[in-house]
């Protein structure tokens, strides 16, 4: 065979599995760059300005405690083609099924608030009222459901997720110093000493980085994607990708902020777009804004099905994106019902929202290491998981960061209650 023909056989080996990778990608790029939700935007708003690019490098160190997190998802739901309320149940019993879900639920519908407020917010800074996104972004995501289409559903969301990236660009327009960039990717202490805000952000950015909806969420979206063992290298492949994707938005939020806004207290990032637009980067402010409307968005997408799925997989309604209204008209009236009560939260005049951001922080948390480690357990029942169990490099991996988030998710959960105990 000679090389034009052995160069020709590479290319369409290669042309082959790009096509099938583009076709069982979805789950995890949606999922981690969902990841960047509204709260996320505004945690690492307030990051880059209190830290500039100093806190990049602790980012970095997420792109793996994501991914080992998140990949145990790929393979639990092609392996067992169950989601992972499901499985809970099965595996550890009705208590600590109904412990989870009720968790999640309650979890899922106080974070989907958050969601609103950012979304709100963000159009508020272009003078739409609160109620006309409210109602606009209902009717958006109901039309985004209601094909009868899994496939469709997760094209139209991959669209949106394309507009996180939106950061990108507004960095090069605040001129960020390259010296600075280049120093955040290399350890340090701001100050020189551990102290308790450096301690307190490092705590909410690994809060934003895993939440327990992902965990749902990504093994229903597989199960529904119809993903099989034979898929889970390129579902791996693309739960990577995606924790890649959403560390270089988070570094790149933090490079615009920083670069523009140091040491500027924020309370969101809403507050951040319109001191960028004061400040004189009109275009990143704007950017800002639109990301920040964009990630909302995104969470409130993925949020809302996390709820709708894990109830249905334990009340045994059909559940399935897959299924029209007339089959599945409980998931789609929990689905409507958590975005239209969500949204009148947000509307109540005076109503406390500073107070729910707390909570669901303080909610999350506390559902997190169970998640956890329920996920672990399952991934090492070797008669459910058979060779795709978690081998002793992935458990080793997988159990220390499991230590390590449950020790600073329960000091990040006393930090939020108890404040003055670490001196805030």
């Amino acid at each position: 065979m000679n090389p034009i023909t052995k160069l020709f056989y590479l290319f369409r080996r290669c042309w082959k599995a790009i096509r099938l990778f583009l076709i069982l990608s979805g789950p995890g790029l949606v999922v981690m760059i969902a990841d960047n939700d509204a709260g996320g935007i505004t945690t690492y708003a307030a990051t880059g300005a209190k830290y500039g690019c100093s806190f990049i490098w602790v980012l970095v160190i997420l792109i793996p405690v994501a991914y080992y997190v998140q990949e145990m998802t790929v393979r639990l739901g092609a392996v067992t083609k169950r989601g992972h309320a499901e499985a809970i149940f099965e595996n550890f019993g009705n208590f600590w099924g109904w412990f989870s879900l009720t968790d999640l639920v309650l979890c899922d519908w106080l974070t989907l608030i958050t969601e609103f407020i950012g979304m709100t917010a963000a159009m508020g800074i272009f003078g739409v009222p609160p109620w006309i996104t409210s109602i606009g972004v209902i009717l958006l995501m109901l039309f985004m459901v209601l094909h009868g289409r899994y496939w469709t559903w997760e094209k139209v969301t991959m669209l949106f997720c394309l507009f996180n990236l939106i950061y990108i660009p507004a960095a090069f327009w605040v001129n960020p110093t390259v010296h600075d960039v280049v120093h955040g990717f290399i350890p340090n202490l701001p100050g020189g000493k551990w102290d308790n805000q450096f301690f307190f952000f490092i705590m909410a950015n690994i809060g934003t980085t895993i939440a327990p909806w992902m965990i749902f969420f990504q093994q229903s979206a597989v199960v529904d994607k119809g993903m099989t063992e034979k898929d889970i290298p390129f579902g791996k492949f693309d739960t990577l990708l995606g924790s890649v994707l959403t560390v270089v938005v988070a570094i790149f939020i933090i490079i615009v902020v920083g670069t523009v806004l140091p040491g500027v207290d924020l309370d969101d990032a809403a507050q951040a777009s319109k001191m960028l637009m004061t400040e004189g980067h009109g275009h990143a402010g704007v950017f800002m804004a639109i990301g920040l409307f964009d990630a909302g968005l995104l969470g409130a997408i993925c949020i809302s099905l996390a709820s709708s799925w894990a109830l249905g997989e334990i009340f045994g309604w059909a559940h399935s994106l897959n299924n029209k209204i007339k089959e599945a008209p409980w998931f789609y009236a929990v689905y409507l019902l958590a975005l239209i009560t969500a949204a009148a939260v947000v509307l109540i005049p005076g109503a406390p929202l500073i107070v729910i951001t707390l909570f669901v922080q303080v909610i999350a948390v506390t559902l997190l290491p169970a998640a956890l480690v329920f996920l672990i357990l399952l991934l090492n029942d070797k008669e459910l998981m058979g060779k795709h169990a978690n081998n002793l490099w992935e458990n080793c991996i997988n159990i220390f960061i499991v230590v390590v988030i449950i020790v600073l998710s329960t000091l990040y959960a006393i930090s939020t209650l108890f404040p003055e105990l670490f001196g805030q």
